[in-house]
């Protein structure tokens, strides 16, 4: 190894191990003097580059304490997790790696760990096997690709292709929330032309959980947005009776926020169209996608096959040939 990287990353390794040794003592928040010091990180664009030492030890000394302790046991704001010495060390080595995972053939060993960890999650999960699955960068993406694939079937099903012809003179469609509707699934139908105002909203009972029995009548395309574990209670909606009766009426499910065992609320609804997004900050960001239907869907690595989404996998220029998979493009 290069001197320099040597220096560094053991000096980094250092001051991220007594980072890590005394997270457990100090308090969750920063202390508003540690908040002020952050403003030594700011400053002119040097016209001069640092040495890499001089610039970690800045970064630790005054962004260390600039931290929310999320990683001690004390913290119990928002759905947030921790990490573990096997990942701080795994990410460590990706960094070292340096790999940019859009193509096989740029990454073998990314696509290798996506097909063989997207399995483990159904199984973690209790996902059927059938489903298809992709990484992605948060809550916000894992939604919005969801949305996006319910949104291709649906209207392919009213005979749309929303790919080759866009949304205008498109059959409307209907999309049904909760009143506790996360913020990023309304973000993810803003950006997918489904709008914000034009939403369905059912009212909940006090642990957040939607009520099946105000499900309304639907025609036509419909999305039916439903969580299994609400960010504020944990609740879970009651997914077997709203998938049943929108089911029905040809509606396509999707679980906005699956942070439980997937097995006993979707399992014995039947075999249902429905697209999961899992909760990111535990596993990364993940979408889901199961199907029923007999027409092509979503591509799915690692069950190796093509069902639903093909089509809709072709206009993100993924190879239905190519002998490998190759993971969302995060560039």
């Amino acid at each position: 190894m290069e001197k320099p990287y040597r220096d560094v990353l053991c000096d980094v390794a250092l001051r991220a191990t007594e980072y890590l040794q005394l997270i457990q003592e100090r308090p969750v928040r920063p202390s508003q003097q540690a908040i002020d010091d952050l403003m030594e990180l700011g400053g002119p664009l040097p016209e001069h580059g640092q040495d890499a030492r001089t610039v970690i030890k800045l970064l630790d000394e005054k962004g260390s304490p600039g931290t929310v302790a999320t990683q001690g046991g004390r913290f119990f704001g928002f759905v947030v997790g921790g990490a573990l010495p096997a990942t701080v060390a795994a990410h460590w080595l990706a960094d070292a790696w340096d790999q940019n995972a859009c193509l096989y053939e740029l990454s073998p060993v990314a696509v290798q760990c996506e097909d063989i960890v997207l399995p483990w999650l159904l199984d973690l999960l209790r996902l059927p096997n059938g489903c298809g699955g992709a990484f992605v960068t948060g809550a916000q993406m894992a939604n919005f690709t969801a949305l996006a694939a319910a949104r291709h079937a649906t209207l392919l099903d009213a005979n749309w292709n929303v790919e080759d012809d866009g949304l205008f003179g498109a059959p409307p469609i209907t999309v049904v929330v909760g009143e506790e509707v996360h913020v990023t699934v309304l973000k993810a139908l803003a950006m997918l032309g489904l709008g914000r105002n034009r939403i369905v909203t059912i009212p909940t009972d006090a642990q957040g959980r939607m009520r099946a029995d105000a499900l309304p009548r639907l025609s036509g395309p419909a999305i039916v947005c439903v969580q299994v574990g609400n960010v504020n209670t944990g609740a879970c909606d009651p997914v077997g009776a709203i998938c049943d009766a929108a089911h029905q009426q040809r509606a396509w499910v999707h679980d906005q926020q699956l942070q439980r065992d997937a097995r006993r609320h979707f399992l014995s609804t039947g075999d249902h169209d429905a697209t999961y997004k899992s909760d990111a900050v535990a596993w990364g960001g993940g979408d889901f996608l199961r199907s029923r239907r007999g027409r092509p869907a979503a591509d799915v690595s690692m069950a190796k096959k093509r069902n639903e989404f093909g089509r809709w996998r072709q206009n993100f220029r993924l190879d239905h040939d190519q002998p490998h998979h190759q993971p969302n493009n995060r560039g």
